[in-house]
Order: structure tokens, then sequence, then C-alpha cells
């Protein structure tokens, strides 16, 4: 890497050499060659332009819920995305939020509800970012982000010559090409950035819509296991559902190392305390080995793998 012009470019915003274990929800995964702190949507499109132009390997963190790092750690630069500036428009026939990217989606619920703005219901206690959010189509309890969405800003991948100025765009909903759990940006994965969005509300009543939040974060916390994990490790099969098979397959509670598929719902693998990453891994290919062998389904992963992994191949995407 160029390091002496990310110094002069990020000062001390760049740590070099930094575990990322503590940065995931997991609580897994080796160094980062560099970490970049971006606190605002325009340090972020600033980033993204100069790591394009140098030609580094790179990649946005927000949550660090959905990925699994390895324990290698990730060979370029991670930006901590720390964006969260949120405006509510809510004296309008047509209430909305502006929320930038590296803002916590199940906080912005929250915001939007106590002011007696509804939609965003579904999206209570999802540990995950605005901007994660707009390119995975994050959903729950029957809605996503596909649902509410307006427009989103995007920085698009330039070939231009460096010390230009950023020039994202705004994109409408039906641009994002939006399908389950997936979208245009997560499909063609380098190539743009999410900056900032806004997602479309509706007039309620502080006092409806908490309790609509409160019966689903009970709803998550009854059916969800507690502690370190990833959430939702594979995609549902059409017509099925992915903890379904793996419960059914025999694999709930099955371990490796200190690795573990829940007890309580088999969609989610759980680190007890001193798990690495290869253990995780090992019981993700554990379970899509065992699910097609008794089943003839192929588990498609939900959350994102990062970094080197020995035999990865294909096999996932």
């Amino acid at each position: 890497m160029n390091i002496e012009r990310l110094e002069k470019a990020f000062g001390q915003h760049l740590r070099m050499n930094v575990p990322l274990a503590r940065y995931t929800s997991a609580r897994l995964g080796g160094a980062a060659d560099g970490l970049l702190d971006v606190s605002t949507k325009d340090d972020l499109a600033r980033a993204a332009d100069l790591l394009w132009s140098e030609g580094l390997n790179w990649i946005i963190l927000g949550g660090g819920s959905n990925v699994l790092v390895s324990d290698a750690g990730f060979r370029g630069v991670v930006v901590l995305n720390r964006a969260r500036r949120v405006r509510i428009q809510e004296k309008t026939a047509t209430p909305s939020v502006w929320a930038e990217s590296g803002a916590n989606l199940g906080r912005v619920a929250r915001q939007v509800a106590v002011k007696g703005l509804s939609g965003l219901e579904w999206a209570a206690g999802i540990p995950g970012t605005i901007g994660g959010a707009v390119v995975g189509n994050a959903g729950a309890h029957g809605g996503d982000i596909a649902g509410n969405l307006v427009v989103a800003e995007i920085l698009q991948r330039s070939e231009m010559v460096q010390e230009r100025m950023p020039n994202p765009e705004i994109w409408p909903v039906e641009r994002l090409e939006y399908a389950y759990r997936t979208s245009r940006l997560k499909r063609q994965k380098g190539q743009a950035v999410v900056l900032e969005a806004r997602l479309r509300l509706e007039h309620g009543t502080p006092e409806a819509i908490l309790a609509k939040m409160n019966e689903l974060t009970s709803y998550r916390h009854r059916t969800q296991p507690p502690g370190a994990s990833m959430g939702s490790m594979f995609k549902n099969p059409p017509g099925d559902y992915a903890g379904r098979l793996i419960e059914a397959a025999g694999l709930k509670g099955k371990r490796v190392g200190d690795a573990q598929i829940s007890t309580l719902h088999a969609n989610f693998f759980v680190n007890l305390g001193k798990a690495r990453a290869t253990d995780v891994y090992e019981l993700i290919q554990l379970a899509r080995r065992t699910v097609a062998e008794k089943f003839g389904i192929s588990l498609q992963l939900e959350i994102e793998l990062i970094g080197e992994w020995s035999d990865r191949g294909d096999q996932f995407e």
C-alpha cells in the first residue's frame, strides 16, 4: 500500500495492523493491514475515492454484523463507517428519514417511532447499518428496505484522475434492482458505496408504533440467541427455512471448538467465548454439506466472508 499517501490524507484516522474482532458482532477475525475511521458521508466519499484511485484492496465495515472475518485478517484497508447523521422530515404529508450509511438501522427505527412515524417497526432490534441494509436488502417480519427506500445517495467507482472531487448520484429505489437479500450493489461488489438513504414513513401514534416494536423485539429475543453471532447465517431457500433444514439435519447444538450452531435457532452460529473464525467456517461447510446430502438443497450464505479462506472457491457464490 502507498502508506505515505494514505497517512498524509487521513492522519491519525488511519491505524495500521488492527485486529478486527472487536469491530465484529461475532467477536472474530484477524488484523487488517489498515483501519480507517470516517465520521461523515463526505469523509466516506473522499476515502472511497482515494482508495479506488490508489488501486487498493478495501472494504467498508459498519456494525460488524453479517460478516465473518478470517483468522488471517484482511490484506488491505477496512473503512470503519461511523457516518451516523439522521434527519427526520416529519411535518409533511409523506414523512421520511434521511440517514447516513453508518447509522444503526434499529436505532433509526426507534428514533422515528418516538416521533409517531411508522414504517420501520420491522427493523426493531436489527443490529446492522443503513448502508449494509441498503446493499443487502435487509428485512424481517414481512418488511424490508426495498419496501421503504425512496432514494439512496451512491458514489460509484471512477477511473478518473486523482485529486478530483467525489461526484455522488441520487438513485431511485428501482435502480437498486432489489431481490431477496440482494441488490444491484451487492451483485456488483466493490463498484459503489452507499453514502445516505431516504426511507419512506407514515404518520401514526408513538404509543401504537412502540408497542408493535416492543412486541417484535420481544419475539426476536425469544427466538434468537443472545451473545456473539453474525445474525442469520444462510438465506432461506424458496418455500422453506434454513434453520428448519439445519435442525432437521440433526445439527442443532453441533460444536466445533467454541463455535456452536445455536440450540435456540439453528440458522444462528454463536461464538461461545474462544471460537476461531475457522471453527465457524467448518460448521458452515458441515451444515451446507449435510443439508445438501439429506434434502438436496444448497444453502446460500446470507453473511459475507471477509479475508482469505483456503478452500472457498466459488462454493458460496
